[in-house]
């Protein structure tokens, strides 16, 4: 019981954030996720074999459903995650934020 706690409460929470009126999710969920694997691991003893396994599922979810350009770049944008010690500014996040910014802004000539 304790494990399923332990693992599951960092998730649940993020679907709650998701669900709310107070914030739009989309600025969040990104960062959100990273967060919640971080507690999971601290949850768990920051044990590597202990959570080795959750992570996978998560990232495998992850990228399937919830890693697309427009959440890199949402998460980049968002000052809530880009002033933190744990910002991260992964190749993947920063080609995330390209991408739109190459759709928002097609033209070569307006780029300047």
């Amino acid at each position: 019981m304790s494990y399923a706690l332990k693992t599951t409460r960092p998730l649940v929470n993020v679907l709650r954030m998701t669900d709310s009126e107070k914030l739009p999710g989309m600025g969040f969920i990104y960062g959100s996720m990273d967060n919640a694997k971080e507690e999971i691991a601290a949850n768990l003893g920051n044990e590597e074999g202990a959570y080795k396994e959750i992570w996978k599922i998560i990232d495998d979810k992850r990228e399937f459903q919830l890693h697309r350009h427009l959440q890199a770049a949402a998460y980049y944008l968002n000052p809530r995650f880009q002033y933190l010690d744990s910002f991260s500014t992964h190749r993947e996040i920063k080609i995330g934020l390209m991408v739109c910014m190459e759709k928002l802004i097609p033209n070569e000539e307006d780029k300047l």
